[in-house]
């Protein structure tokens, strides 16, 4: 399984939320691309970056932080939030990600999404599966939908998606495990890779998450906050 720290970018600042919400903002550090480094130097190989400012924005926003950390590091990076445009993922690519993941415009612009899905193929774009209550958000999870999650995943896997990050906001940023039925649900239901995203606090989570058959697990305020060290997650890696 693929350990994904997530850095969340809010006006060029290491940032992270609680179940999404722009007003529980912390500021972790001011510099992303000191904490990419650190993650690089202990042995992390990938990287998810997240445009908040984007997410609500509705279009890129971060890029030039995006291009710092590619051209800094060695860091495979996935890259989401506020891609709306083949504008806005022509920035993405150009400014450094190996892959961007496509959340609200999977929903809101179909069209779009799958056109990008078969010029750039399924190892470019992942789907972003965000869910409240196992209904899609959106906009930076501002937004619920009605589009439940699994038939979601499903519709898209007959697109050509084989990645997918999938995370359940009532769990993000929490610190109180991952959600696990869900996951164990998706994995049963659908042929996709999953990556799990949101809850993680310890490293007994991310062996749940490996034992289930998750591909990969992103984590953010588990380290933030020192539950898990970037020590540990060298020794996993």
């Amino acid at each position: 399984m693929r350990i994904i720290p997530a850095i969340d970018i809010i006006e060029g600042k290491c940032v992270r939320l609680t179940k999404g919400d722009y007003d529980t903002k912390k500021i972790y550090n001011q510099s992303p691309l000191e904490v990419a480094k650190e993650f690089e130097a202990n042995g992390i190989q990938y990287l998810h970056v997240v445009d908040l400012d984007g997410a609500k924005s509705n279009h890129i926003v971060n890029y030039k932080i995006l291009e710092e950390i590619a051209t800094k590091t060695n860091l495979k990076i996935d890259f989401g939030g506020g891609l709306k445009s083949d504008e806005d993922l022509h920035i993405a690519f150009e400014s450094g990600a190996n892959q961007i993941t496509g959340g609200s415009i999977a929903v809101k612009n179909r069209p779009v999404f799958t056109k990008w899905i078969a010029k750039y193929g399924s190892n470019k774009i992942i789907l972003g599966a965000d869910c409240k209550q196992r209904k899609i958000a959106t906009n930076g999870w501002l937004d619920t939908s009605d589009i439940e999650v699994i038939p979601f995943i499903e519709a898209y896997k007959e697109e050509g998606i084989t990645n997918v990050i999938c995370t359940d906001v009532a769990k993000d940023g929490m610190l109180q495990g991952a959600s696990i039925d869900l996951y164990i649900e998706i994995l049963e239901k659908t042929t996709i890779n999953l990556i799990a995203s949101g809850g993680v606090s310890n490293l007994e989570d991310l062996y749940k998450l490996k034992e289930i058959g998750c591909e990969g697990a992103i984590l953010g305020k588990a380290i933030y906050e020192g539950k898990i060290t970037v020590k540990e997650l060298q020794a996993l890696c």
